[in-house]
């Protein structure tokens, strides 16, 4: 299996800047697209940000678009995701996922145990 662990997290204000990391262990990293997802309370997890398992495919969630920037290092084992511009409503446990390229949670096969995000206005 793969493990995966995040960090990163923290609390800002609107309008700044976090970068979380989602470290990988095991010898099989490269082969699974990785994703990144939320979950806010009250609310179910949705989908974030995606990268293929060659790191040029990506994908963005459209309230993400073009403030968060999702990127891989294999020789690291680590996927980050860049999150600018923060909003309030950006507030959640961001988790980290193995498997799929999709936006449903159910096609990913590994998860991280999430970071906690917490922008304020």
């Amino acid at each position: 299996q793969v493990q995966l662990v995040e960090s990163g997290g923290g609390s800002v204000q609107a309008g700044g800047s976090l970068r979380l990391s989602c470290a990988a262990s095991g010898r099989t990293f490269s082969r699974y697209a990785m994703g990144w997802f939320r979950q806010a309370p009250g609310k179910e997890r949705e989908f974030v940000a995606a990268i293929t398992s060659n790191g040029i495919g990506r994908n963005y969630a459209e309230s993400v678009r073009g403030r968060f920037a999702i990127s891989r290092d294999n020789s690291k084992n680590t996927v980050y995701l860049q999150m600018n511009s923060l909003k309030p409503e950006d507030t959640a446990v961001y988790y980290c996922a193995a498997g799929d390229r999709g936006s449903s949670p159910l096609g990913y096969d590994y998860w991280g145990q999430g970071t906690q995000v917490t922008v304020s206005s």
